[in-house]
């Protein structure tokens, strides 16, 4: 291939600005290029909660999905949010326990959602005191999960108010150090959810 055709090429491809969604005010995330707008579709884009929010957080991942392209500009929706590796392993300390727990759940407006919340004790606990923290988490998460929509639980995890909502009610259980969500997925949206359990009725 010449010089010539290659440069042709690279001319007929359109930046794209990315944004982030409206829950998080549009913010840039970042440029992508293509030659054709759907080429762009369903590319992700990793950032920092402290890029997208005021105040927000650097040990905390958030990783967007393009769902719609413009003319310049290419939208995108929430995928997934996580702590740091480094911060995760910073939590980590001897002679305490880490209780963890993996929930899927239904938002108030029918998002499914994966939740990890996880709990670090000052000490080591035994293990009816880990399954009673457990337990109280999940109780708290699945309450929370079908009280709000899924922007609404968003922010409560993002903003650290159900990590503190779980870290002051398990606390009576047994002293803890530190409470948070280690991650969040979106695995389906509410039309999604309705066409899987059309289908599944179907093969009833």
């Amino acid at each position: 291939m010449s010089d010539r055709s290659v440069s042709k090429r690279s001319q007929e491809k359109r930046w794209y600005t990315v944004l982030a969604p409206e829950q998080f005010d549009r913010a840039e995330l970042g440029t992508t290029p293509a030659t054709e707008p759907e080429q762009v579709l369903n590319r992700t884009i990793e950032t920092t909660l402290g890029d997208v929010m005021e105040g927000g957080e650097n040990n905390v991942k958030l990783t967007f999905q393009v769902t719609d392209v413009g003319s310049d500009s290419a939208y995108t929706e929430f995928a997934t949010h996580e702590l740091t590796r480094d911060y995760k392993r910073s939590l980590v300390r001897r002679g305490s326990s880490k209780v963890k727990a993996v929930l899927t759940l239904r938002t108030a407006d029918d998002y499914r959602i994966t939740v990890h919340p996880v709990a670090f004790t000052t000490k080591v606990a035994d293990r009816s005191q880990k399954e009673a923290i457990r337990a109280k988490m999940t109780d708290l998460v699945t309450e929370a999960a079908a009280e709000r929509t899924f922007e609404e639980f968003l922010d409560s995890v993002v903003q650290g108010h159900l990590s503190s909502a779980i870290y002051n009610e398990a606390k009576t259980i047994y002293p803890l150090r530190r409470v948070e969500v280690e991650k969040t997925n979106l695995d389906a949206r509410p039309a999604e959810v309705q066409t899987e359990e059309e289908t599944a009725a179907v093969g009833e």
